[in-house]
C-alpha cells in the first residue's frame, strides 16, 4: 500500500515540479533582459524542481554559460558572492516595496501585507545563504 502511494504521488509531483521549473526557468530568462529582475534565483529554484522532475532540463540550466556557475555554487553549497547576495536584497525591496506603495490599491491590503511578508521571508533566506569566497 505504501509503495503504491508513493508512486501515485510521484506521477502528480512530478509534473507539478516540471510545470514550476519550466515557470520558474521562463521568469529568469526575462531576467536577463529586463533591468531589475533577477535570474539566478530563478534559475535556482527552476533547478531544484528540474532535479526532481527532468535531468536534462535540470542539466540545461547548470550549464549554462550565463547563469549555470551560480546555480552549481549554490546548490554545492558555496553559497554567493557577497555583492550578488546585495543586489538579490537591493531589487526585491525597491520592486517590492514600489509594488506596496504604489501599484496595489489601496483596498486591497491583504496583497499589501502578503508582498511585505514575503520581502522577509525573501531577506530571511538570502542572509541564510552563505557568502561565497572569491
Amino acid at each position: 500500500m505504501n509503495n503504491t502511494f508513493q508512486n501515485l504521488a510521484h506521477k502528480i509531483m512530478k509534473p507539478l515540479f516540471f510545470t514550476l521549473g519550466i515557470i520558474m526557468f521562463t521568469v529568469g530568462l526575462i531576467g536577463v533582459v529586463v533591468p531589475g529582475l533577477p535570474t539566478t534565483i530563478f534559475m535556482i529554484i527552476a533547478a531544484a524542481c528540474f532535479i526532481r522532475s527532468s535531468e536534462k532540463f535540470y542539466k540545461l540550466v547548470i550549464n549554462n554559460k550565463l547563469f549555470g556557475k551560480s546555480v552549481q555554487d549554490y546548490r554545492s553549497g558555496k553559497g554567493m558572492l557577497l555583492k550578488t547576495k546585495l543586489m538579490a536584497w537591493g531589487m526585491m525591496w525597491i520592486f517590492g516595496m514600489y509594488a506596496v506603495i504604489f501599484a496595489i490599491p489601496d483596498r486591497l491590503i491583504y496583497v499589501r501585507i502578503f508582498v511585505c511578508m514575503l520581502l522577509i521571508i525573501g531577506t530571511i533566506v538570502i542572509l541564510r545563504v552563505p557568502i561565497k569566497k572569491v
